[in-house]
């Protein structure tokens, strides 16, 4: 069903250099950030002290942060955890503070405004298990990467795998970017948005690089460039782009405003990553395709060496 039908091709193509110029410069902006600045790892990574509370009644999670921000713990996470009684409270490392003392602080500090409230489980998450989750993260992130590079090398060609994992690497660290440049909370639902996006990302890729294949293969279009079969592809799918995409980020909007401090950052991340995937699979990997020198020739046969094979001749 197409509610999107586009007449005239546009030519995305001949803009492709401005684009990849804004993106170049898009991405050294976020790769100075993550050299300078660095990023504000939630306590995931960094190690600190876990706390599940209980209350007699829902729990005011606004009201707890309060509370949390009084002690000093503006980074602090506060979510439900199980029932709307039961609170997870993840404080970052304090120096000279043990998990005792923390836990009898934020105790008092929660009998101010509620006497109900019982602190059931007090745990502290080392340093070291940041470092473990940080590289299975970057471990994850690498595995992705080889594996679509390899998938999309076996059911295309070879340079349609290199453009989609630069497009895809270029996505990660403009997201990862975003978070260094304004110093948000990284945490392990950020890193899974991230990785979620990769895959995002490489659908787009191959629905426009199937339709590049099937254009080349079009025998009524062979007197098409390479820009202008690229330029087609794209137009030919936009509209599955818009709704796709566009139901998406409708959901996503919905966690962003809807989800509480919780989800923010995770559905953040989701929305920076279909921007830029969108972006990245028109606008960064179908150039990179173009300037990589892909022809008809690479994605089908030859009209005389197609009917020898189809003859069952030895070519």
């Amino acid at each position: 069903m197409e509610f999107f039908r586009i007449k005239r091709d546009i030519p995305f193509m001949r803009h492709a250099l401005v684009f990849n110029v804004i993106s170049i410069v898009t991405f050294l902006i976020a790769v100075g950030s993550l050299a300078t600045r660095g990023l504000n790892l939630g306590v995931d990574f960094t190690g600190g002290t876990v706390m599940e509370v209980a209350y007699a009644q829902a729990a005011e999670l606004g009201k707890i942060r309060e509370s949390m921000t009084r002690l000093g713990f503006t980074d602090a996470s506060v979510q439900n955890f199980g029932t709307s009684r039961d609170v997870l409270i993840r404080l970052p490392a304090k120096q000279g503070v043990t998990s005792a003392k923390l836990s009898e602080q934020v105790g008092e500090q929660l009998k101010k405004s509620d006497s109900s409230v019982e602190i059931r489980r007090v745990e502290f998450v080392g340093p070291q298990v940041g470092k473990e989750l940080f590289d299975a993260g970057a471990l994850a992130l690498l595995f992705v990467s080889i594996g679509i590079v390899i998938y999309l090398a076996l059911r295309f060609e070879w340079k349609f795998g290199l453009a989609t994992i630069v497009a895809n690497l270029h996505d990660v660290v403009i997201i990862v970017g975003f978070f260094s440049l304004f110093q948000w909370e990284f945490s392990l639902p950020v890193l899974a948005a991230v990785l979620a996006i990769l895959g995002y990302s490489v659908n787009e890729s191959v629905v426009v690089f199937d339709r590049v294949r099937e254009t080349f293969r079009n025998r009524r279009m062979r007197s098409l460039t390479v820009p202008q079969v690229l330029d087609h592809a794209i137009t030919a799918t936009l509209s599955r782009t818009i709704i796709t995409h566009g139901c998406t980020q409708l959901m996503v909007c919905s966690m962003l405003v809807f989800g509480g401090e919780t989800l923010f950052y995770f559905a953040l991340a989701l929305t920076i990553g279909i921007c830029f995937g969108i972006y990245s699979s028109v606008l960064v990997a179908s150039p990179i395709v173009m300037w990589l020198g892909v022809s008809r020739e690479d994605l089908a046969r030859p009209e005389t060496q197609r009917k020898a094979g189809d003859d069952g001749a030895v070519v």
